[in-house]
């Protein structure tokens, strides 16, 4: 029963990610959303197919292996993606916040 609250879990990750890449107004926010849907969802997913699958301990390990790497490798490659954006000249789209330090 367990391997369905990862998978749930998983799932709506991913919708509200995909949520976010609709709403979002600039390449940097909907990034953001795409890597947590990407990171989250997927390790949630992952998990709930090792503990609903009927695989062997080696298969199991595999898994476990690709939540790893998707987990160390997916935020690093999405700041590279921002960080050549910005260079390349694609600034944020800022907003004024009405309680910044700046706002008089």
């Amino acid at each position: 029963m367990i391997y369905l609250l990862f998978l749930a879990f998983g799932y709506s990750i991913m919708v509200f990610g995909a949520l976010g890449l609709i709403r979002f107004p600039d390449l940097y926010t909907r990034l953001h959303a795409a890597t947590k849907c990407d990171t989250g969802g997927m390790i949630g997913i992952i998990l709930g197919l090792i503990f609903l699958s009927d695989a062997s301990l080696f298969i199991k390990a595999k898994m476990f292996l690709l939540l790893f790497l998707i987990a160390m490798i997916n935020p690093m490659v999405s700041h590279a993606i921002a960080r050549g954006a910005y260079m390349m000249g694609i600034k944020p789209q800022v907003k004024v916040d009405m309680y910044g330090w700046d706002n008089p």
